[in-house]
């Protein structure tokens, strides 16, 4: 059965439903969804809603994925992404995914494929990690224990299981993740990113989501009055780690991969005051890449200067790793779905990594999956300035319904 070219998404309710769903949890021209706020459940309950009416049989489970499915008898495949956002986020941001699976899931049952194609589209929970990052994917691919939901809790202290319980949540059904029955995990997203609008494409194929390791440095010294103590006899734990860290960069900058990049995002000294030497700083280190050897070569590298900096005794220097996600590499077949996809309708399309954790990166570890991504005016992402044109949201939603033809297709 050759279904190239039968599923045809209708742009306006496309865009209609995109529209509505920002409305919820709005600001300006972004929205505010964190995970379990009255907005965020707000645009959960709206879209188990637009699933029933369109027709899917839709269900909220224990942790709040809501799931909307079509033809529950044949072999589906996951259309996922989230709508909780971060505090001040754009519009789009995960929102995308999910109204590309519902409308996808319309458009399949509009073109008669009862039976044949099977749909499961969803929203996770909390993919931004207001309380536990990935939660809904990680509880759909039974990754998590109790123990990790336990300790989930918010910035302001509120424990996850409490915000589930309050959510009315905890007594409704659990849904997970059947190998047998899905075949196949497609995630859409905006790229987050300037590479697709630098280049002029409309579509990105992604190779692999980037493996994270962050690390934090604490140097100790000791506190002294900053105009009475000699530079050369202090133990100034803020000066080194301005030193230290332009190490740093040159370090990782000598040993990095094609795709590697990686951050300074956190300085603190203390006590913290213009005329006291700092007795402590603490630093958050990051790096990024798609290979596994190129992080372990940065990570070496690190340590080693933390080593060499030890050897001269006057301060202190103890680096940790908070933070280690191993890279997913998306699946080549799926992936050349996409591509052909993009082809059959002519729209300009390049492959690349992507450079933020998406829900695709635990699926990865499950069946075989894959993400596209289409542009971001700007690059914005995480903020109000957030935007795409609509001319590119609809082109990649039917580059992605080509992409489920493909798999369908024998």
């Amino acid at each position: 059965m050759d279904l190239r070219g039968q599923l045809k998404i209708k742009p306006d309710r496309l865009m209609k439903d995109l529209r509505d769903l920002a409305k919820i949890g709005k600001l300006t021209t972004g929205v505010s969804r964190t995970s379990l706020s009255n907005a965020d459940l707000e645009a959960r309950h709206w879209l188990l809603k637009r699933m029933a009416d369109a027709g899917l049989k839709s269900t909220i489970d224990t942790v709040g994925n809501v799931h909307g499915q079509i033809n529950t008898d044949a072999k589906s495949v996951i259309i996922g992404s989230h709508t909780d956002s971060v505090p001040v986020g754009g519009w789009l941001d995960g929102s995308l995914g999910v109204i590309y699976g519902l409308e996808i899931a319309r458009t399949v049952l509009e073109a008669g494929y009862e039976n044949t194609i099977g749909i499961h589209a969803i929203s996770f929970m909390d993919e931004e990690g207001t309380y536990l990052a990935c939660l809904g994917s990680r509880k759909f691919c039974q990754e998590l224990s109790d123990d990790e939901i336990a300790d989930g809790q918010n910035p302001a202290g509120e424990q996850l299981a409490h915000a589930l319980d309050r959510a009315g949540l905890t007594s409704n059904p659990e849904i997970f993740l059947d190998s047998n029955a899905h075949i196949a995990y497609l995630e859409a997203h905006i790229e987050q990113g300037p590479r697709l609008e630098a280049e002029r494409k409309a579509i990105g194929i992604v190779t692999g989501i980037v493996g994270i390791r962050r690390f934090r440095l604490e140097i100790r010294g000791e506190a002294d009055h900053a105009g009475t103590v000699p530079m050369s006899m202090r133990k100034d734990a803020g000066t080194a780690a301005i030193r230290f860290s332009h190490r740093f960069l040159e370090t990782v900058e000598g040993c990095k991969g094609a795709d590697s990049v990686w951050n300074v995002g956190f300085v603190n000294f203390e006590p913290g005051a213009a005329n006291v030497v700092p007795a402590k700083a603490e630093l958050l280190y990051e790096i990024r890449d798609l290979d596994a050897v190129v992080l372990d070569r940065m990570e070496s590298a690190i340590h080693d200067l933390c080593e060499t900096a030890n050897q001269t005794g006057l301060l202190q220097y103890e680096i940790t790793k908070t933070i280690d996600i191993t890279p997913s590499a998306m699946d080549r077949a799926l992936s050349n779905n996409i591509l052909d996809a993009a082809k059959d309708i002519g729209s300009p399309h390049m492959m690349m990594p992507s450079g933020a954790g998406h829900d695709a990166m635990v699926f990865a570890r499950h069946i075989p999956s894959a993400m596209l991504f289409i542009p971001s005016i700007k690059g914005k992402s995480h903020s109000e300035a957030e935007d795409t044109s609509e001319k590119d949201i609809i082109v990649g939603c039917q580059v992605l319904a080509g992409s489920i033809e493909g798999i369908f297709s024998t």
